[in-house]
């Protein structure tokens, strides 16, 4: 549904939002394994492992795949004219590579929510949303935007004798906007409801409300915003770096600002993070809250 360009880091983001999502229930079916043994529920094939594989399967690759045949020049990014163009082996190792990235991105998440280290587990969909916003804002030669907004290879040539506005309309208007639309709807749509689901059903568990410190709706907004906005905004800040100062200052101007917003013990992300309510203890401490008198059994 995105270039290619960009589709394996927001396949791996996907996957670490979605395993960030159900951190409560991935600490819960640890314990479980632990204590009923493998044979019985196997700690790699957990239901949300299974439904992440489904949703880039399903919904990413297809998706991807539909736009790439529907106009193979804004699918690379004005690098390839037509079909042509396009290697059929790069169209294979993308459509295999989502699913690939997607599994990555939950199974390094889900290592780091199982040790309690899930701020870490958090920055892993940062990073990954980063990446994906930094190659439509800016690119690999500062044009990111113009490939982004453009529907033919002639079209980034005529950019600069034309007005952004102009390329915005007309892109708004085309098929592949449609496109995007009608496949945003279901991709997307069922993206937020995947992972506001599993938040919701994670608060449904004992000790959540210990970790949780605003209202679920404002925690929702919390969370969207941690780790959409946030890269995105991460994004156009290195762009704008980047073009004021050159490559090798801008990212180490970036770089500096980056640490001190994300991996500064008392930054805001940290204390926005904080405040959505995501299990911070190893799996194995959360065992006493299965045991509690709040709950008289398991979650099925």
């Amino acid at each position: 549904m995105i270039p290619i360009q960009a589709a394996l880091f927001w396949a791996y983001a996907t996957g670490a939002t979605l395993a960030v999502s159900a951190a409560r229930q991935l600490q819960w079916w640890q314990r479980s394994v632990h204590e009923e043994g493998v044979r019985t529920r196997s700690r790699a094939a957990n239901p949300y492992l299974t439904l992440t594989v489904l949703f880039a399967a399903v919904l990413q690759v297809p998706t991807g795949l539909f736009m790439l045949w529907q106009n193979p020049s804004w699918a690379t990014m004005q690098v390839a004219h037509d079909a042509h163009g396009v290697w059929a082996g790069f169209v294979f190792l993308d459509a295999g590579g989502t699913v690939v990235a997607a599994v990555l991105g939950f199974l390094v998440a889900q290592a780091l929510v199982l040790v309690g280290a899930g701020y870490w587990a958090y920055l892993q969909s940062v990073g990954g949303h980063f990446l994906l916003c930094a190659v439509l804002v800016h690119g690999w030669d500062g044009t990111g935007y113009r490939r982004l907004l453009t529907t033919a290879p002639r079209e980034l040539r005529a950019w600069p004798r034309d007005s952004v506005v102009n390329h915005v309309l007309h892109f708004v208007t085309s098929g592949t906007f449609l496109a995007l639309l009608v496949l945003g709807a279901a991709v997307i749509g069922t993206l937020l409801v995947m992972e506001i689901g599993w938040l919701m059903e994670g608060w449904e568990l004992p000790g959540a409300d210990e970790d949780r410190k605003v209202p679920r709706i404002v925690a929702v907004a919390v969370a969207a915003a941690g780790v959409y906005g946030l890269p995105c905004v991460g994004a156009l800040a290195a762009s704008a770096l980047v073009r004021l100062t050159g490559w090798p200052l801008g990212l180490a101007l970036f770089a500096v600002l980056a640490g001190a917003a994300l991996l500064a013990r008392r930054s805001p992300v940290r204390f926005l993070y904080g405040l959505v309510g995501v299990p911070h203890r190893h799996w194995r401490a959360g065992a006493e809250f299965d045991r509690g008198p709040a709950t008289a059994a398991r979650p099925e």
